[in-house]
C-alpha cells in the first residue's frame, strides 16, 4: 500500500441469503446525476460497494450521503474529470486502495451537443471524443488488470465491464454526426474487447438507451433527438440502470452482451 493511504475498506464476503452483489466493488463514472446516479443506487441495493466518479464534487457528496442512508454497500466519492488522460488510472488506484479490490466498471460518463458538421464548434467535437470515447478506452485499460484478478479470485467467479452507449451509435441521424460516431466506436470497441477477455471470466456488456430524461437531454440541444416524442414518454434513468444491473447480476456462466432499450413510442 502506498504511504499515506488508509487500510482498505473491504466489503463483507457474500453469504447465504446475502444480496447478489454482496462482497463486490463497482466503479461508476458519470455518477453525479442521471443514469450514473441511478445505477449507483441500483448496485448499492444489490449489496455492492460503489466508487462514484464525476467532476462535480458537491453532487457526489450528496449521492454518497443518500447511499449511506440506504444502509447498503459502501459509497466512496472520487471527484475527477475523465477527459484528463491521467485521471482514469488515478481513480482506479484510489478505489483499489480503499476497498482492496474492484469487480465491476460501468463506463457511463458522456457528453453530447447536436449540430450540423458545418455549423458545429470543433471544441465540442473534442469534448465528445475525449469523454465519450477516449475516457471509455482509458478507464477500460486502467481497470482490466483488476477485473481479471477479480474474475479469477473473487466470490462471483466473474467480473463485469459495462459500457453505456446510445442507440445513436446504431442509428446515425443528421445534426448528430460526431456524437453518433463516438457512440458507434464504443459499440465496436465493446465487442472486440469482449472477444479478448470473455474466456478469462470478464464479461463485457453494452447498454444502448434511446431517448432518456437526463441533464444531457432535458432542456439541452440533445432534446431535439426526441423528434417530437413527448417527454413523459421518454425513458427514465432508472430504466437504464435496471438494464445495467440485469447484466451484472446474471450467473457466472451467462453473459448478456448487449441491450438496446428505447421508449415504447420511439420508432428509431
Amino acid at each position: 500500500m502506498a504511504p499515506g493511504h488508509s487500510a482498505p475498506d473491504r466489503p463483507a464476503d457474500p453469504a447465504n441469503g446475502a444480496a447478489p452483489l454482496a462482497g463486490s466493488v463497482a466503479l461508476v463514472t458519470g455518477a453525479s446525476s442521471g443514469i450514473g446516479a441511478a445505477t449507483a443506487h441500483a448496485l448499492a441495493r444489490e449489496g455492492c460497494s460503489v466508487a462514484l466518479v464525476a467532476r462535480r464534487a458537491d453532487r457526489l457528496a450528496d449521492l454518497t450521503a443518500a447511499l449511506a442512508g440506504q444502509g447498503s454497500g459502501t459509497p466512496f466519492p472520487v471527484p475527477a474529470d475523465l477527459s484528463d488522460a491521467e485521471q482514469p488510472h488515478r481513480v482506479v488506484e484510489r478505489t483499489v486502495d480503499r476497498f482492496g479490490r474492484l469487480d465491476i466498471l460501468v463506463n457511463n460518463a458522456g457528453f453530447g451537443v447536436r449540430g450540423s458538421a458545418l455549423d458545429s464548434d470543433p471544441a465540442d467535437w473534442d469534448r465528445m471524443v475525449d469523454l465519450n470515447l477516449k475516457a471509455v478506452l482509458r478507464m477500460s485499460h486502467a481497470v482490466l488488470p483488476q477485473l481479471l484478478r477479480a474474475a479469477g479470485e473473487g466470490p462471483r467467479g466473474v467480473a463485469d465491464l459495462v459500457n453505456v452507449s446510445s442507440v445513436a451509435g446504431r442509428v446515425p441521424r443528421k445534426d448528430n454526426s460526431v456524437y453518433s460516431a463516438t457512440k458507434h466506436a464504443v459499440c465496436s470497441f465493446s465487442e472486440a474487447l469482449r472477444q479478448e477477455v470473455t474466456g478469462r471470466g470478464v464479461r463485457v456488456g453494452l447498454v444502448e438507451p434511446g431517448m432518456t430524461a437526463t441533464e444531457l437531454t432535458v432542456g439541452g440541444s440533445q432534446a431535439a433527438s426526441a423528434h417530437g416524442l413527448p417527454q413523459d414518454a421518454w425513458l427514465r434513468a432508472e430504466d437504464v440502470a435496471r438494464c445495467v444491473t440485469f447484466m451484472i447480476t446474471q450467473p457466472a456462466h451467462a453473459a448478456i452482451n448487449e441491450i438496446a432499450v428505447r421508449p415504447t413510442a420511439q420508432e428509431r
